[in-house]
This record gives C-alpha cells, sequence and structure tokens, in this order.
C-alpha cells in the first residue's frame, strides 16, 4: 500500500499556473530552441478532458476563469474535472448535490461507473480533424489521479483496470495518427488529489497545497517517462507545475524527461505549467494569464462552456455558438497565437450536442475561410489594424492581406494603409468587391456570409 504523501507548497493558484517572467534554470538552458514551424502553422487545437467526473458531470456555470474572485471560485468551481475537490469543501453545493444524488458515495465509485459505451475514436478524431485542427491533446491523468491507461505503480486506478475496461490513451493516438494529426499527452504533474492525500483547495486564503516530494516526483516520472516511451506525442502539455524534487538534475527529473521526449520527437513541444523548467510555448486560459499573449509562442486553452470536463448543467448561454468560436479563433490567431480548444466528452463517449454543434459550425466556417488562416502571420498594425466596432481582425499570407469583418451591408475599414492595394479586394471565393478609398478609411458593401461569422475579404500588399 503507498504511504499518505503530506509534502506540500503553499503557493497562488495563478502564480504556479502563470507567472509572467519565469527564468530557466541552467539545466534547462539547452532545450531552448526555435518553436517549430508545424505548431505555429497549426492555429488550432482540439483539447479533451475526460474522466470519472464525467460520470456525476455536475458543476456550477458561474463564469469564466479570470472573471471570479478566487474566494468565491473554488466552492462553486464552474469546472466539473474539479469535482472531486469541490465535494470535499464543506457546504459547497457541490457537497450537497454529491449527498443527495449519491448518497455521499466516494468519488471513487465514479471510476467504476464510467462505461464508455459509445466511444468510437476514429469518429470522434474525423469531427476534430473536419475542424482544421492540427493538433489534439487528452487528458491522460488530471487532478483525481486516474490515468487512461495501465500507468505503472497506479495499483489499478486506472481506466484498463477498472471501468472503462480499456487504454484509452493508447485509443485516441490510434485514431489521431490515423486522420494525419499530431498527438498530444495531458498530464497533470502539479496536483494528484489521491496520491497525496492533501486537504481540498478552498482558496479562503488565495493558496493550496501540492505535493513537492521526491516519492511524488518519481511517481509523476515513471507515469510520463512511459507516456513518451507508449505513445511518443508531439506535444507535452503540463499542467499546474511539477514536484519541486524532480526540477534539480538526477534519474527522476524533468530535465531527463525533456531528454527523452525531444529524442522521441526532435520537433515536438512541451508547454510552459511544468513548473520553472523549460518550455517551448506559452499558455493562458480563459481570461487568466493573459500577460503571456505577446511574442512568441502561445496558445490560449478554454472549453466550449466554462467548464473543461462534460457539465449537465451547462447550456446555449454558458457556451461558445458556433459563431463565437469563430470569432475567438480568428482574434486569437490575428494576435500571434493558436487556440486550444476543449471538448467534455459524456461518460458514454459521445460529444455532447451543443458542444457537437459548435465543432461542426467552427468545421464549416474554416472550409470557407481556413486558407486566410491555418498557416497565417499576423499583420503589422502599421498596416492595417484590428478594431471592436466594426469588429474587425487581420492575418497576412504570404503578399496578401486578410480581413475578417463581423458586420454586413455598408461598413468602414479605418486604419488601413497605402500598402492594402483596395482595388484587389475579393472574398473568399475570389469574387471581387468594390471598395471605395479616403485617406486611411475604406468602405465596402458586405453580403451576408456563406456560413455565421466574420466575412473575409483579401487585399494585395504592395509593400
Amino acid at each position: 500500500m503507498r504511504p499518505t504523501i503530506r509534502s506540500t507548497k503553499k503557493e497562488n493558484l495563478s502564480v504556479a499556473m502563470f507567472k509572467d517572467d519565469p527564468v530557466r534554470p541552467e539545466n534547462y538552458q539547452r532545450f531552448e530552441r526555435e518553436l517549430p514551424r508545424w505548431f505555429s502553422d497549426a492555429k488550432l487545437g482540439i483539447f479533451v478532458h475526460w474522466g470519472p467526473y464525467s460520470v456525476p458531470a455536475w458543476a456550477e456555470p458561474i463564469g469564466e476563469l479570470g472573471t471570479i474572485e478566487k474566494e468565491y471560485w473554488f466552492a462553486h468551481n464552474p469546472y466539473a474535472e474539479w469535482y472531486y475537490n469541490t465535494i470535499r469543501i464543506e457546504d459547497s453545493p457541490a457537497a450537497q448535490h454529491q449527498r443527495d444524488a449519491f448518497g455521499g458515495a466516494p468519488y471513487d465509485d465514479f471510476i467504476d461507473q464510467w462505461n464508455p459505451e459509445d466511444f468510437d475514436p476514429d469518429d470522434f478524431l474525423a469531427l476534430v480533424k473536419s475542424t482544421g485542427a492540427g493538433y489534439f491533446v487528452p487528458t491522460t491523468k488530471h487532478h483525481d489521479g486516474v490515468t487512461l491507461w495501465d500507468a505503472p505503480g497506479t495499483d489499478g486506478r486506472n481506466t484498463v483496470a477498472r471501468g472503462p475496461r480499456r487504454d484509452l490513451v493508447g485509443a485516441f493516438e490510434k485514431a489521431t495518427r490515423d486522420a494525419g494529426l499530431r498527438f498530444g499527452v495531458y498530464y497533470s504533474g502539479g496536483l494528484d488529489w489521491h496520491f497525496s492525500d492533501l486537504p481540498p483547495i478552498t482558496g479562503d486564503d488565495q493558496q493550496f497545497g501540492r505535493p513537492v516530494d521526491a516519492a511524488y516526483a518519481e511517481y509523476a516520472y515513471t507515469h510520463v517517462d512511459d507516456l513518451i516511451e507508449r505513445y511518443s506525442p508531439d506535444v507535452l502539455w503540463g499542467d499546474i507545475e511539477w514536484p519541486d524534487a524532480g526540477k534539480p538534475s538526477g534519474p527522476f527529473s524533468m530535465e531527463r524527461l525533456f531528454d527523452k521526449f525531444y529524442a522521441a520527437r526532435p520537433d515536438g513541444v512541451a508547454n510552459d505549467r511544468w513548473g520553472e523548467t523549460h518550455w517551448d510555448f506559452r499558455t493562458s486560459e480563459y481570461q487568466n494569464g493573459l500577460s503571456v499573449e505577446g511574442d512568441g509562442g502561445w496558445e490560449n486553452c478554454r472549453g466550449i462552456g466554462y467548464s473543461f470536463g462534460h457539465n449537465t448543467l451547462e447550456d446555449e448561454t454558458h457556451l461558445l455558438s458556433g459563431p463565437d468560436a469563430v470569432k475567438t479563433f480568428v482574434d486569437i490567431v490575428s494576435r500571434g497565437g493558436n487556440l486550444l480548444l476543449n471538448v467534455g466528452l459524456t461518460a458514454r463517449g459521445t460529444v455532447p450536442d451543443l458542444q457537437r454543434r459548435t465543432l461542426e459550425h467552427l468545421a464549416a466556417w474554416n472550409a470557407v475561410n481556413g486558407e486566410a488562416v491555418f498557416g497565417s502571420a499576423t499583420l503589422d498594425h502599421g498596416m492595417a489594424a484590428p478594431s471592436d466596432e466594426p469588429w474587425l481582425r487581420w492575418t497576412r499570407t504570404d503578399d496578401t492581406a486578410n480581413a475578417f469583418v463581423d458586420a454586413t451591408d455598408v461598413v468602414t475599414l479605418a486604419g488601413v494603409s497605402d500598402s492594402v492595394d483596395a482595388g484587389s479586394a475579393r472574398l473568399a471565393d475570389g469574387t471581387p468587391i468594390e471598395v471605395a478609398r479616403d485617406g486611411g478609411a475604406l468602405t465596402l458593401t458586405l453580403p451576408q456570409p456563406e456560413v455565421a461569422g466574420p466575412t473575409l475579404i483579401r487585399f494585395d500588399l504592395t509593400a
């Protein structure tokens, strides 16, 4: 039996996840390099949160991360994947729900109740591919500590021994490769509520404890090492932090894992949530950590709703519509980032209807306009500036400026320099469109778009 581990480090959640100016320690500096082109060109990835928490599928849809006070957030957590933590907070609505709906049963009962009988990985990855996404990242272990493969040292607390009775990571990996997409793995290195046996995170003092000791560092190391060995992922996506004992050089260090990762995938990429070790790109989440969205590679991750895990309490008022998802995507790409858009699968292994509708709309819009988004670069604001009235964003592909305008009828675009050839304006299908220039203002009449969302107008660049 595994000993109870109570080694902790108290720190602010946002500090652990979103440090503005991290510094690579000397032993990690050798991993620094240019961001591989495939990742910066991909623009869109699809994230999946799936676990025993998909059985209760319950959380209060209070709003987006970064818009809610931390003192309120944890007891009313809108993240369904945090259910294990939230039901342990005394007098929280989730704790009451657990008593009312499940008789106060232990969380681990959900492992055995999880039966993904309708899960078809190839069908799901076909939907993912249709969006234009270049990479796919499923959770392999979230903070509840349940692994979606038979990870070493889990003593049967995994999806091969219980519940689904299947290597879900392997199923995702095969379907992703068969679809021709890059494959990533999410792993919660900073939190493991089962292994560490720590008190629930309440946010009362805006602090939380995480396991930092050598025992947990070795345990987490063996998991990530096994993921690299078995599935050779293109993306290592960590979360919250990494145990402090595993940061210095040594046999169970994050340094050694990066050595193995890049040996297996020389053009692989890692995010910035492995503590202050190494990263290839920075990450923000919903409205939190936005200061990293600047120069260099970055990615914003978010759910279609307020939760990453499937939440039965969410309805249309809590989710991105198809057109809103398009605008979110285009805005992020226009500023030089990637969007990692999450799907919360049901316990049966299906995409919830409202989330599917959003993904299908994004796919339809990208089928018409994606040439100006995928593989694009940012456009210098001196050539053309974005605006919110009308909503206008720009990208650049070679010698073409791409304007995305969320408006119809007569529209005036301000801040457009002479390097943008007004006479070359055309719609996504190449249909010419008449434009009148008055200094830096372009006036044009836009039709209703073929697919709801911003209309694409393309211009030749003369400089």
